[in-house]
Order: C-alpha cells, then sequence, then structure tokens
C-alpha cells in the first residue's frame, strides 16, 4: 500500500488495484466561508488523478469542495463515491456512471481488493464519519474530523489495531487538539500515527503533536506503508 498527502486532510492511496481519494480539496474555496486563503496552491499533478473510490467525512468545504470533487466525479468518469448523507445528497447529482453510495458508521464496500468500513467520527457536522481501509495486509484508519470520544474506540466498527492512523491536530472547528489527537492514538494502539488538517489554513506545526508513533508525512511525496 502506498500513501501520499495531498494538503489539509486529503489523501491518495494505492492499494489493492485502486487508487483512492480521500478528501481532496485542491482549489481556494474555504476563503468563502472562512475568511482564510490556503497558503500554498496545490501542484498541477493532482488534476490528473484518476481516482477509482472517492471517500468524503463531511460537508465541509476543505473536505468536500464541489469546485475540487466535480473534477473527479463527473459525467464523464465512472468513480465509486462513499459518503455520510450530508455529502451523498449533493454528490450523486453528478451523473455520469459514478456509483454513490450512502454510508453511516458500520457499513462496509469492498472493492478493487480493498475492503472500506464506515466508523463513527464525532463533529459538528452530525454525518460525520471516518474510514478504515484494509488491502495489502495492512489497515488503516482515518478518523476524519472529529473530537476525542471513548466511545468511537468501544464501536465493533472501530479499529483497535490499525498500522496507521491518520488524525486530525489543529484543535478548531471541532476538531481533537494536537494532545488529545496523540491520546487516541494510544487508544487504538496504532503502530503509526500520521497527523493531517494543519498547515495549509492556519500556522498548526506537526511538532505540537508528541507520540512514540508519530510520523511526518510531507505534502505530495510518496510513501510506502
Amino acid at each position: 500500500m502506498k500513501v501520499t498527502r495531498l494538503g489539509q486532510a486529503g489523501l491518495l492511496f494505492a492499494a489493492g488495484s485502486a487508487k483512492i481519494l480521500v478528501d481532496p480539496y485542491f482549489t481556494d474555496s474555504a476563503f468563502a466561508v472562512s475568511g482564510v486563503h490556503r497558503k500554498s496552491e496545490a501542484p498541477d499533478w493532482v488534476w490528473d488523478i484518476k481516482p477509482d473510490i472517492v471517500l468524503i467525512t463531511h460537508d465541509h468545504t476543505d473536505h468536500y469542495d464541489p469546485g475540487t470533487f466535480s473534477r473527479f466525479v463527473n459525467e464523464k468518469t465512472a468513480a465509486t463515491v462513499l459518503a455520510p448523507r450530508s455529502v451523498w445528497e449533493k454528490a450523486r447529482l453528478q451523473g455520469g456512471g459514478n456509483n454513490c453510495v450512502l454510508v453511516s458508521p458500520g457499513v462496509q464496500w469492498t472493492c478493487g481488493g480493498v475492503t472500506v468500513k464506515t466508523v463513527t467520527a464525532f463533529h459538528s457536522d452530525p454525518y460525520a464519519v471516518g474510514f478504515v481501509l484494509e488491502a495489502d495486509g495492512k489497515k488503516v484508519y482515518i478518523t476524519g474530523d472529529t473530537l476525542y470520544n471513548p466511545a468511537a474506540l468501544k464501536d465493533d466498527t472501530a479499529p483497535s489495531d490499525a498500522d496507521y492512523v491518520f488524525l486530525p491536530i489543529n484543535g478548531r472547528g471541532n476538531n481533537m487538539n494536537a494532545g488529545d489527537a496523540a491520546r487516541l492514538a494510544s487508544a487504538c494502539r496504532a503502530k503509526h500515527a500520521v497527523p493531517v488538517h494543519y498547515g495549509l489554513l492556519d500556522d498548526i506545526s506537526p511538532q505540537s503533536f508528541v507520540s512514540p508513533v508519530k510520523k511526518v508525512m510531507n505534502d505530495y511525496t510518496e510513501y510506502e506503508i
């Protein structure tokens, strides 16, 4: 399995025979909502990604951005989109040969040698979810935007033995701060914890995240995991 961080909470996985795009945000659309410009532009090559599966965790512009999403899911594409109701209601209107699947905690979907499990998140979008990917002998937990809540770890769908967990550390907008993110990484017994959701729309540094299993990944760099 390979992964590339794509800024903010965006991720690209090459797993099984599939390319999996998670929460892509490549425009500056969030400025209209937050008044904050992105600090750097996405490289041109990201627009050439051709995902087989698109995962969207919730309906906030830096996760579900219509201007970004429609470049990868439109009338000319045939992607599988997994999204909670707040996003699914919009995403399914894109047309084309796309298959938009409504998910909630507990739902699983297998495609291209990858099993995607939908897990609980605690965020200001009440439909927000996280995802667990299982492929190539690896288990990856993508928390999505969430606060720390032990209840998530008691859910049968939540992982307790992930090889990697990708989790927000910015502590704003109903997200965990760096300290609580470290607590979650410890509680779910992840072998590696990768901080996300920092630096693009704020001045937060990954140095604030202190964990014995911390692994910082540079944006737009592919890693074998």
